[in-house]
């Protein structure tokens, strides 16, 4: 088994980057469905985010309002360890069972938006960056995903820089040009990915 740790700054292309890994072959771990996941109405994780940020957290069926969470720790760092806190500790569990639950000879992917921020490139055997300039990250979130050039940029500050992203990258995947080009570069990277997990079940 190749563990991947995959990570980019928002608006970078990682999520394609993942679909394209999945279509040829990659096991997915997605660290944010995961996220999701661990604080659904029922969970323990839900009463525990409910019992630091309060009640008014909740949308009125009586799950996790997450617009109304994210206005409130991404603007306050402290409020964010909060959050971060209850959340990480089930994320990474559930991520550490679906990776004991793949094959052996799997490339297993996962997707860790915070990676860079949380310290966790040793986990994995290698890990793959997503990179796109700022001009770029902005571009797509205001014209792709509907922000304002404000939120845009907040929540871009409020992750690790583009520099102490690539400073921990195994493989970097330049994702300024086409989606053809994308295409192009993530296959060359899976044959080499396929190519290490041979070497290592051997």
């Amino acid at each position: 088994m190749l563990t991947v740790g995959l990570t980019g700054g928002i608006g970078s292309g990682k999520s394609e980057v993942s679909r394209l890994l999945v279509e040829a072959g990659a096991v997915l771990i997605d660290a944010d469905r995961i996220a999701r996941e661990v604080v659904a109405p029922g969970t323990p994780g839900l009463a525990a985010v409910v019992e630091a940020f309060g009640e008014g957290v909740l949308a009125p069926d009586g799950s996790l309002d997450r617009p109304k969470l994210g206005s409130i720790v991404f603007a306050d760092p402290d409020r964010l360890a909060v959050l971060n806190s209850i959340v990480h500790p089930l994320v990474g569990a559930r991520s550490h069972a679906l990776e004991t639950a793949a094959p052996e000879d799997a490339v297993v992917v996962h997707d860790v938006p915070l990676l860079a921020e949380n310290a966790l490139a040793p986990r994995y055997d290698l890990v793959i960056v997503v990179d796109a300039s700022r001009e770029t990250q902005l571009d797509r979130l205001v014209r792709l995903r509907g922000m304002t050039e404000a939120d845009a940029r907040a929540r871009m500050a409020a992750q690790a820089t583009r520099e102490k992203r690539l400073e921990i990258a195994d493989v970097v995947i330049d994702n300024n040009g086409s989606l053809e080009q994308l295409q192009r570069r993530v296959r060359d990277v899976w044959a080499d990915l396929v190519r290490r997990a041979t070497e290592r079940t051997e």
